[in-house]
């Protein structure tokens, strides 16, 4: 039986077409839909809607619930449609009438919500102490190879000369810009939606938001009920945002990685326990983990825009639509936070050739400090800049 029921006989196609994969993503929300579920009921307690006793029988129940899902034993049923209907079935089986009162005062509009908000405020946290542990294996590197020299590049080819520390150095600095979008993510995402029902408040039962988003363990709550649905879709895009961002980081790595260790510019070492080989060609060492980061940006970054074109063209107020966010946004976290591991494992894990890096700083990478000299010497730049450039080209460079 549906949460719904209401007599009529559905049609069993229609069920499973509605219900799609959501039962079995919402495993990801039981602890979650536990906290806020908690959180919740003691709200109840406070408003006398509920009895001490009940109370304390609900939360003993929840509380084994988040265990139950732990050890992966609490299973979420097709018909049940939800995380939300199997607690509430759940508690009502084992603990009986209480079980049947948790979802006074709320719908399962603001339920999902709150339990997505609080997944994506832990999964964030996630995200940045990878990212944490990235710099680190990165400042380790430039601790050991930062003072080699080697050519920057414009174009693909040698502009002028820079360092190991230079270059390791700006992906550091990208990854503080990623973290400090993580944060701005963070900050819309806690948000407690609990209290703003289907879109429009809870009628009758006047229910402290604000302590049950103390509760939950949300920072502000959300005061306007539509605005709250709103923010469904609005709040993944820019965490997917967030995401993507981090992933275009650890792209451009995987790229140069990619370029330096070829055996034509030689620049990086790759171990061989990081690179697979080919079934044909006995020589080879492929870099497919360094591909595969290079390639799950743009996973990311899709994931990113099927949410984003969801959420267009949609009126205020809850849509069915919206339920279709959550494989991605899942989707999304669970590659990040992969590729940010493995590519901590191979800057921990690379060597660089100074021998390599140091020849390839020929003459012509000089030719601006070269110019710059003649400028000391009373020169007007764009003349010097002349000089120079038919010094190595015959030509003035365009």
């Amino acid at each position: 039986m549906t949460l719904w029921d209401k007599g009529a006989e559905p049609d069993p196609e229609v069920l499973e077409f509605s219900a799609g994969r959501e039962y079995l993503l919402d495993q990801r929300l039981v602890a979650y839909d536990v906290r806020a579920s908690i959180a919740h009921a003691r709200t109840l307690r406070k408003s006398d809607l509920i009895t001490t006793g009940e109370l304390d029988a609900l939360e003993a129940g929840l509380e084994e619930i988040a265990v139950l899902a732990g050890r992966g034993e609490f299973p979420i049923a097709r018909e049940q449609e939800d995380v939300h209907t199997a607690i509430e079935e759940w508690l009502t089986a084992k603990i009986g009438e209480a079980g049947k009162k948790i979802h006074l005062g709320r719908s399962r509009n603001d339920q999902v919500l709150a339990a997505i908000r609080l997944y994506e405020l832990e999964a964030l946290d996630r995200i940045d102490a990878r990212i944490q542990v990235l710099m680190g294996c990165l400042a380790a590197s430039i601790g050991e190879f930062g003072g080699v020299g080697m050519p920057g590049y414009t174009h693909l080819r040698r502009a002028m000369p820079t360092t190991v520390g230079t270059w390791l150095g700006a992906f550091q600095e990208a990854l503080k810009d990623d973290r400090r979008i993580i944060e701005t993510a963070r900050t819309l995402a806690d948000r407690s939606p609990l209290g703003t029902g289907a879109g429009y408040g809870i009628p009758v039962f006047d229910l402290d938001s604000k302590a049950t988003a103390k509760e939950a363990g949300f920072g502000e709550v959300l005061e306007n009920p539509i605005h709250a649905q709103m923010t469904r879709g609005k709040v993944e895009g820019l965490v997917l945002h967030a995401l993507s961002q981090v992933m275009l980081t650890l792209n451009r790595l995987a790229t140069d990685l990619l370029l330096f260790s070829t055996v034509e510019f030689g620049f990086v070492k790759l171990p061989p326990a990081l690179c697979t080989g080919s079934s044909i060609m006995p020589q080879k060492q492929n870099p497919d983990l360094l591909e595969l980061i290079r390639a799950k940006y743009h996973v990311v970054r899709a994931e990113e825009q099927k949410v984003l074109s969801l959420v267009g063209n949609l009126m205020s107020g809850y849509q069915r639509d919206l339920g279709l966010t959550k494989d991605p946004l899942f989707t999304a976290f669970d590659e990040t936070l992969s590729c940010l591991t493995m590519m901590a494992k191979a800057v921990s894990n690379l060597r660089i050739d100074r021998d390599a890096c140091e020849s390839a700083r020929t003459e012509e990478i000089y030719a601006t400090e070269e110019a710059y000299r003649l400028v000391r010497e009373g020169m007007p730049f764009r003349d010097a800049y002349r000089r120079v450039g038919e010094k190595y080209s015959g030509r003035v460079p365009e």
